[in-house]
């Protein structure tokens, strides 16, 4: 590994320190290099707070002036929540600064680098790009497709099978899978379930990691008909994390006040037959800054997400167990697809292991990115 692609490497990994803290803001890390040594180290850690250059301007242990800065994300050149890190950076006399990515929001594409070099500083552009990108991906979708990054998670067995003949779920998947599904909990925004698995199941919805306290998803639950029980767990909790029923004007009045006044938002997207229309659901979750969606859904939404084309990534865990039964559920239910032409088809598919299942994830052809 050459020596650029050492202090980016160093800089993605600070980037993740971030993850489910700065959204819907992108993971930036920052590595200042003086004489062959690092002299400042710094990341993104929460929105609102301290860009990753600024940071690491802040921990340096020596004066960063004729240095070499290490960023993952191209330095932002206008007035946000902060102000800009390209003219920190300038003020800082930073020598030569090498960038993994160009920046995609428009508003700073290409200005941030173009800045730097009208300000004498030496830019390189590409180092790592593929692996700050993949780093990315939620802020890119976000920015550039203007929608959540959706992403369809499900545990089955290795036939096909989300749940036993009788409904028996508890547990498909293992205790590593399960506790890697929290760790994506942790990152994403949100967190979006239909009404089916509140009624079945009655599940929090919240994130429980094991080495540290996790950030809580805005709770997402699809019920076209606003029939979602009173006493269910996810509306009585003790988690601070804001819950949307995603419903429609078939809702009943009475309910529809009696969950404002829990503090539920109401999100009304009528679509056809008396359904949510999901397309409409994340132009509206794009526009409250929901940047990311962990769909845990049951066959019939993840069916409803897939032909909407709302789905940008699926995850699927895979145990070793078999259940059969002609009537047992699957991951994907509804009507299916015809011609096996016509499948939704992933790209870029990488498989891993979590404990003794197999987890495989790719791309739809639905995401541009």
């Amino acid at each position: 590994m050459n020596k650029n692609d050492y202090y980016m490497s160093r800089a993605i990994e600070l980037a993740k320190k971030g993850w489910g803290r700065t959204n819907p803001n992108p993971l930036v890390g920052a590595v200042i290099v003086k004489d062959e040594r690092i002299i400042a180290e710094g990341f993104h850690e929460v929105i609102g707070g301290a860009h990753a250059e600024v940071s690491a301007f802040k921990n340096a242990v020596e004066d960063v002036a004729g240095g070499t800065l290490y960023v993952n994300l191209e330095p932002c050149s206008h007035y946000g929540r902060t102000p800009p890190c390209a003219k920190a950076i300038i003020e800082a006399k930073i020598k030569k600064v090498v960038v993994a990515m160009i920046d995609p929001n428009p508003k700073v594409s290409g200005r941030g680098v173009q800045m730097l070099r009208d300000a004498g500083i030496e830019v390189e552009v590409g180092v790592l790009e593929d692996e700050a990108k993949k780093l990315n991906e939620i802020f890119i979708n976000y920015v550039v497709n203007k929608k959540p990054f959706v992403i369809l998670k499900t545990a089955m067995t290795i036939d096909g099978k989300i749940a036993s003949v009788s409904g028996d779920s508890k547990w498909v998947t293992s205790e590593a899978s399960r506790g890697y599904v929290h760790i994506i909990r942790d990152r994403v925004a949100s967190i979006m379930v239909g009404i089916n698995t509140i009624v079945k199941d009655n599940p929090m919805l919240t994130t429980r990691l094991n080495d540290k306290v996790g950030t809580d998803p805005i709770r997402i639950v699809v019920d076209s008909k606003g029939i979602i029980p009173e006493d269910s767990r996810v509306l009585n909790s003790d988690s601070k994390a804001v819950v949307v029923l995603a419903t429609t004007s078939n809702i009943l009045k009475e309910k529809e006040m009696y969950l404002i006044d829990k503090g539920v938002k109401i999100i009304k997207a009528d679509g056809a037959d008396g359904r949510v229309d999901l397309v409409k659901l994340t132009e509206e979750l794009y526009k409250l800054e929901i940047d990311s969606i962990l769909l845990e859904g049951g066959g019939n939404l993840n069916a409803a997400a897939l032909e909407a084309g709302i789905v940008d990534k699926a995850m699927f865990f895979i145990a070793p167990k078999i259940l059969g039964g002609k009537e047992a559920v699957t991951p994907v239910e509804g009507r299916g697809i015809n011609l096996m032409s016509d499948a939704v088809k992933l790209k870029d598919v990488s498989v891993s292991r979590y404990g003794e299942d197999i987890l495989v994830e790719g791309y739809t052809e639905m995401l541009k990115i």
